[in-house]
Formats: structure tokens, C-alpha cells, sequence
């Protein structure tokens, strides 16, 4: 039986062409996969270290590491919280993507194949009151490919040209500058008054609700913007 929409060419792979095409595009995702999940492991640990030293130099009551599991953890400093979270699966740039345009990709489109590692912030409070409805933010984003090399879309003081995906390679100092980086953007990310025409009006329910402030939402930034902030 024929499904709609599928059109079968004279020039259809054979089985044994098929077959190796499959086999080749599964290495290249097992070996993505791969070097990703050594980075993330590597982020771990250095975050671990990291939270370490500063909770031993100054409160470990203001610095915290909580380890989540195989793909995610968090860390927690002063105000914020940092959550790094690996995506299990491969992804490939839209062909519109700026990185597509690279020499690095054109030389061999195998380049473009990258895992990806997400960082979001948060306000500690959030989590210690239980605030549900309260925002994060998406800071910055890490693709890694097959060769181990990297580059990062997010903020301005985390996110490296896309022209240089040819040259970094991603390895421990690397990693430590990316967390030392998040943490120090986060800890200038500033929590703003919201409007006022945003939070004049409230109803009975929520204002007789206990906690009242489960019922509002608190971020650092009233709406979401991946782009560079302009406040």
C-alpha cells in the first residue's frame, strides 16, 4: 500500500545503500551524542568545583551545587540560580542559519550536526518559596559537533561569534570560562520593579490566597527575550 505524498524515483537507494546511509548518519549522531555528554560531564564537575571553592572561601549557605541527574544540575549563588540541562538528542541548523554560511560547514555539512547544552536563570527564591509562576531565562545555549567544537548563541557577555565555530574547542578551560561567565551575567541580570499598570489590579481570591506571592509572577525581566536586553 502507497501512502499520500510519498513518490517512489527509478533512482531509489538500494538496500545496501540504504542501509550504509543509515549506518553512517547513526555513528554521526552516536559520536555528536558523545562528545556532548563528555562536555556536559565536564560541566559538572567544574560547576561542582567551582561552587565548592566559593562556598569554602566565603557562606556555603550562598553557594550551592545540586546535582539532577544525567542531564541536568543547577547552581545557586546569592540571588540566582543556574540551570544547565543537556538535550539527549542531535540537532541540524536550518539551512537559514547564519552558521550554515561558514566555510567550517560548507567544507563538510557532517560540521553542522551538534548537540546541545541549555543554560537558564532564575531567581533562588523561586524555588525556595515554591513560586511557580515565576520566569526563567534562556542565557545562552552551547552547540557542540563532531569534531568537539563549539559555539554558544545567547548573551552578549556568554555568546561567541559564530565565525569562530572553526577554532574553539570545547575542553575544560573552556567550559570553566562559559560557567564563570553565566554566573557573572546572572549576578549583574538585575531583578526589576515590574510596571505598575502590570500589577494594580488583583483579585480576591489571589490576594486571599495563602502564600499570596505563589499567585504572582517575578522575574528579572517582565517577558522573555532571547535577543540582547535593551532594559
Amino acid at each position: 500500500m502507497f501512502h499520500a505524498g510519498l513518490v517512489l524515483y527509478p533512482d531509489n537507494m538500494n538496500n545496501e545503500e540504504l542501509g550504509q546511509a543509515i549506518v553512517n548518519k547513526n555513528k554521526l549522531l552516536g559520536a555528536v551524542y558523545e562528545n556532548t555528554a563528555e562536555a556536559f560531564a565536564i560541566f559538572k564537575s567544574s560547576a561542582s568545583n567551582i561552587i565548592s571553592q566559593l562556598a569554602t572561601k566565603y557562606s556555603d549557605k550562598d553557594f550551592t551545587f545540586y546535582d539532577k541527574g544525567e542531564f541536568e544540575f543547577d547552581i545557586r549563588f546569592g540571588a540566582d540560580v543556574l540551570v544547565f540541562s543537556m538535550h539527549s538528542n542531535t540537532f541540524e541548523f536550518s539551512r537559514f542559519h547564519e552558521v550554515m554560511k561558514l566555510p567550517y560547514i560548507k567544507e563538510d555539512k557532517e560540521r553542522s550536526f551538534c548537540g546541545m547544552i541549555n543554560i537558564y536563570n532564575f531567581l533562588t527564591d523561586s524555588f525556595d518559596y515554591h513560586r511557580e509562576n515565576d520566569l526563567g531565562y534562556l542565557i545562552g545555549r552551547l552547540f557542540i559537533n563532531k569534531e568537539k567544537h563549539y559555539f554558544i548563541e545567547g548573551k552578549r557577555e556568554i555568546g561567541l561569534l559564530f565565525s569562530n565555530f572553526n577554532t574553539s574547542v570545547v575542553n575544560k578551560e573552556s567550559i570553566e570560562y562559559i560557567i564563570r561567565s553565566a554566573m557573572e551575567y546572572a549576578n549583574n541580570f538585575d531583578l526589576l520593579t515590574p510596571p505598575f499598570e502590570a500589577v494594580k489590579v488583583i483579585t480576591v481570591g489571589d490576594f486571599m490566597s495563602l502564600p499570596t506571592q505563589r499567585k504572582q509572577i517575578t522575574a528579572k525581566r517582565l517577558g522573555f527575550e532571547f535577543k540582547q536586553d535593551t532594559a
